[in-house]
């Protein structure tokens, strides 16, 4: 834990110094304040590495250059720009969080994270990265990398540190200015400078090994999807002869895929067939 001025004033120019000469300054969503901009990238860097979601981030905006042109987009032209990231739910969050942005703050994105915590997709997280990123208030979060480097100056003895912890740590060595910039050094310090050590991660009791996504339920349900956004219809009976010919499909109900696909919005049912919303 910080124990003093000049510990923190030591961590925040090692942090600093290091980002200046390592960051990565180019990322696209770094050179804006529109909140909206900010939000579509924050929704799309969920679980999803940046590398990916550079090129995903520029087409999505070249198709949905404002809130408002999102929120009145058909959600099928959604789902396809937005795929090949995965968790396909997050685009239905986007689009729904727009509409509602339109709807209920006149396309002006609120400046509040309790507000912004109404919106569909956005959680504790989220809320205050858009408050940092866009207006630099002084908010307290953390991520996976920002955890990694806290726990790794200040709880390396340590075993099960709880969020709680590290939290009032972020809070002892936020700067008095430029908070968005050192959320970006916290965040490439992680990313980048730890990388090739032991995961400090591993000693916070939130720390999950992420399951394999070929052959899950969420797989059969991202192979579904695309397959819906290239036919635009589809019956149970194509469903089913699609599952039994990949092995990686077989193991799952196509009946249950296609009810659950419809119950999330993606979908629905017109006699025998099913078809994007």
């Amino acid at each position: 834990m910080v124990t003093s001025e000049a510990e923190i004033k030591t961590f925040q120019k090692k942090i600093l110094v290091w980002y200046r000469v390592h960051g990565r300054h180019d990322l696209p969503w770094r050179h804006t304040r529109d909140p909206y901009k900010i939000f579509v990238s924050e929704i799309m860097l969920q679980q999803t590495q940046v590398d990916r979601v550079v090129p995903k981030y520029k087409n999505f905006l070249k198709q949905f250059p404002t809130v408002k042109r999102l929120a009145y987009a058909p959600q099928a032209a959604v789902l396809k720009e937005w795929q090949g990231l995965g968790y396909n739910r997050r685009a239905l969050y986007v689009k729904r969080a727009a509409a509602q942005v339109v709807k209920n703050y006149k396309g002006a994105f609120p400046k509040n994270p309790h507000e912004l915590e109404k919106l569909p997709g956005v959680g504790h997280y989220t809320a205050r990265a858009m408050c940092a990123f866009a207006w630099d208030m002084p908010e307290v979060f953390i991520e996976t990398n920002i955890r990694r480097v806290y726990i790794h100056f200040f709880f390396a003895h340590k075993k099960k540190v709880i969020d709680a912890e590290i939290l009032e740590c972020i809070q002892k060595t936020l700067p008095p200015e430029h908070i968005r910039e050192w959320y970006w050094a916290l965040m490439d310090y992680g990313a980048g400078e730890l990388k090739n050590i032991s995961n400090p991660n591993r000693k916070s009791i939130r720390y999950v090994r992420q399951s394999k996504f070929e052959g899950s339920r969420r797989f059969a349900r991202a192979k579904l999807l695309d397959l819906i956004l290239l036919e635009s219809r589809l019956t149970l009976k194509k469903t089913q002869a699609l599952f039994e010919r990949d092995p990686l499909l077989a193991m799952h109900n196509p009946k249950e895929i296609l009810e659950a696909l419809a119950r999330d919005g993606f979908i629905k049912k017109n006699g025998a067939v099913w078809h994007m919303i």
